[in-house]
């Protein structure tokens, strides 16, 4: 086993292995594929496939596809396809639930035969009126009905002898259990829908807290590693477990989500922002998706390592999305090349420079990474520079250009602001300085000191591209609150769109995905859907300033 921080779930395993309750580990991961991965079930996998990992075991990838309503083969790919982005695989174990439906339905009637199943007719509204409360048990007119006829109207549930809501197949447990889900719950319901996988073979449908105990036990499951929410339905699957003729006994481990706040995690909103075009898709990348997250610039490293800071827990809580921030900065810090880009650009002249001249520098790509080299960046006597780095008159401690101040060119020259040009509405349209020439690389020949220091792109190498700036999808940090409406809280400048940006001539050669440190500006990666050779797109990934770090010290 990998050394690591211990955790509850670590500990339990540990004591079952010393006391030979298992001889070895297997998990499952088993998301139901009916939208996209988002950062919250990144915990689950990184929880299920990691444990497996540490212990020298397996896991199992298992889709949930046990309720066919909005269930489709593009989210099972997109699924595969996120897990191993992440960096973890299933080898051949992969498996659907609907792979065990006949298994299910036979342990169904082993329940019924043993007089611990049967048939309950009541509504979904009687269903609800007779369950109960605290001081009251639940009821049911049909429980003592005898097994014979409890087998023969289950047998015609499955054959679609009856509606839609008719019937339901219930466990016979306790009504007056103090926990509800113990108080003879469904395992079966009639839903007369296509399955994606099985058409229109099956009209019945186990629900989740029957189906999952027994497809853990069919393929070995050793723990069963679930989310908090889970833990009152842990009775009964041991329930289901102890009662069914299954191959073996699985442990079921609950854990605490993970919930971040300025968004949502829930599949059914999520799945609302993009049905009703309040993004652009589930890869939009102000989505918690995971294919959003990578669209924007998000690597599986930095992902990974939000997990683990997180850790494991049975504690409930709200992570800043400042954290999950500050792991995709502090990832792209050491691995992304420097480069220079103006997202609002302003002409810089040069008055002094030779007319026609150019030149290059050398400059280091990543100080981080030396063995990431060097590339040549052009300069002339036309440049761009940003529209914020020039006021014709400074306000105080203002470093950076304005008339008769001088600042560093990065890596190039010290110039003085000499002019400016307007166009009739007053916004600046061309600023004219005057270049020290005898400060190449930046150092003044004659010791002065220069604070302010400006990227620059030159001209006649410029490549011009859109970029993209995201901020939070939501103004309320917690905008999944079940006493508001999330779609009142959408903020209405999670993106810009910035078009006639000018990007050094090396951008112009980014492949789909590749990321950057754009000078002073922040990190950018290049879009995996709209980019393309002639019409760069990048997309801002995070800023470069660390606000979760400055409240962590």
């Amino acid at each position: 086993m990998e050394n690591t921080v211990s955790n509850f779930i670590d500990d339990f395993i540990k004591e079952d292995l010393a006391e030979g309750v298992y001889d070895h580990v297997h998990t499952r991961f088993p998301p139901e594929p009916n939208g996209y991965l988002h950062i919250g079930h990144c915990k689950a996998l990184w929880i299920d496939f990691g444990t497996a990992r540490r212990f020298g075991g397996i896991c199992n990838l298992r889709m949930d596809d046990t309720n066919p309503a909005k269930e489709d083969v593009e989210y099972v790919d997109a699924i595969k396809e996120d897990i191993h982005w992440l960096g973890f695989d299933w080898d051949d174990r992969f498996f659907y639930g609907s792979d065990y439906f006949e298994q299910t339905y036979e342990y169904a009637v082993e329940l019924i035969k043993k007089g611990l199943a049967y048939v309950c007719e009541l509504s979904a509204d009687q269903f609800r009126d007779y369950r109960g409360d605290l001081t009251h048990p639940a009821v049911s007119p049909y429980r003592d009905r005898p097994v014979e006829e409890n087998l023969d109207l289950f047998e015609r549930m499955k054959n679609g002898e009856f509606p839609e809501g008719r019937m339901t197949l219930r466990a016979k447990i306790d009504l007056a259990s103090g926990n509800f889900n113990m108080r003879d719950p469904v395992l079966y319901r009639i839903r007369y829908i296509e399955h994606h996988r099985q058409g229109t073979k099956w009209c019945i449908f186990p629900m989740y807290d029957f189906a999952h105990p027994i497809q853990d036990a069919i393929e070995g499951i050793t723990h069963s590693l679930c989310s908090l929410e889970y833990e009152d339905h842990r009775p009964l699957y041991n329930w289901v477990i102890e009662h069914v003729s299954v191959p073996s006994h699985p442990r079921q481990i609950e854990f605490s989500r993970l919930n971040i706040n300025y968004t949502v995690m829930s599949k059914r909103k999520l799945r609302k922002l993009v049905e009703e075009g309040y993004v652009s898709g589930w890869d939009d990348p102000r989505m918690p998706t995971l294919c959003g997250l990578r669209r924007r610039g998000y690597t599986p490293e930095s992902i990974v390592a939000f997990c683990e800071g997180n850790g494991i827990t049975k504690v409930s809580g709200i992570v800043e999305y400042d954290f999950l921030e500050h792991c995709i900065r502090d990832d792209l810090n050491k691995n992304a090349d420097r480069v220079m880009a103006v997202l609002d650009p302003v002409r810089l002249v040069l008055d002094n420079y030779p007319d026609g001249q150019t030149e290059t520098f050398e400059v280091e790509n990543n100080p981080e990474k030396p063995e990431n080299g060097t590339r040549s960046v052009a300069f002339s006597k036309n440049l761009w520079i940003e529209r914020d780095d020039f006021m014709e008159v400074p306000v105080p401690k203002y470093n950076r250009l304005y008339i008769g101040g001088e600042v560093r060119l990065k890596g190039a020259y010290i110039i003085k602001a000499t002019s400016c040009e307007k166009d009739e509405t007053g916004r600046v349209t061309v600023i004219h300085a005057d270049c020290d020439l005898a400060s190449r690389g930046g150092n003044a020949p004659d010791g002065r000191k220069v604070k302010g220091t400006i990227h620059w792109v030159d001209d006649n190498t410029a490549v011009e591209a859109e970029v993209r700036v995201y901020a939070n999808l939501f103004t309320d940090p917690a905008p999944d609150a079940a006493d508001k409406n999330f779609l009142d809280y959408l903020n209405p400048d999670s993106l810009k769109v910035l078009t006639g940006c000018k990007l050094e001539k090396s951008l112009g050669e980014a492949k789909p995905g590749d990321k950057f440190q754009f000078m002073r500006l922040g990190y950018f990666c290049a879009d995996s859907k709209d980019s393309a050779p002639g019409h760069p797109v990048f997309n801002r990934t995070v800023t470069l300033k660390d606000s979760w770090a400055k409240k962590a010290k």
